[in-house]
């Protein structure tokens, strides 16, 4: 008898066991179908992760062609800007004498130097144009020379040498200008 008892006791300390630990026995079914749930899963994950690959990669191509189309220029810009400073130098340099024997040619260079500006404004090319006596901004502008003047701050624009350029929201070409040191 006292082996019945055993038994029986080692029959519900196993049942305890089971119930306490998780320990049930699986049919083949349901194995079959944890396994099909494991790699449903898992092919869900591969498919958001793909989903969300292919969106980045969608954004970046929109950014890269908003970037071409509004910066893609600025080699052929920065390669026109000696051309716009000519013909600026051309015409500030042409006196009145000149001005009256060669209307016709001042006035080719001017309709020129207009179209420049109307073909730089169109692709969002805009002048930075300091005046003398505006404070030194180094993010626009480049100092050439520093030099103490009577009646200016330190910082203070003294000269501008050329003008600067922005293709739209970037520096294309900083103003290049002279600037005050502390007065002496």
């Amino acid at each position: 008898m006292a082996k019945e008892h055993e038994d029986e006791f080692l029959q519900d300390v196993s049942l305890a066991e089971e119930e306490e630990y998780g320990e049930e026995e699986y049919t083949e079914e349901e194995l079959e179908l944890d396994a099909l749930r494991a790699e449903r899963d898992d092919l869900k994950d591969k498919w958001m992760r793909a989903l969300a690959d292919a969106e980045n990669a969608r954004k970046r191509g929109d950014r890269d062609r908003r970037e071409a189309e509004n910066y893609g220029g600025s080699k052929l810009a920065r390669d026109l800007l000696p051309v716009y400073d000519n013909l600026k130098r051309g015409l500030e340099a042409a006196t009145d004498d000149q001005r009256e024997v060669s209307a016709a040619l001042i006035e080719g260079v001017e309709l020129t130097m207009r179209e420049v500006v109307n073909v730089f404004k169109k692709h969002g090319i805009e002048p930075i144009s300091p005046e003398i006596g505006e404070r030194f901004d180094p993010q626009n502008h480049e100092a050439m020379f520093e030099a103490p003047v009577p009646g200016t701050k330190a910082g203070d624009i003294i000269q501008v040498m050329t003008e600067g350029f922005m293709l739209h929201d970037r520096l294309l070409r900083p103003a290049q200008v002279g600037v005050s040191s502390t007065p002496g």
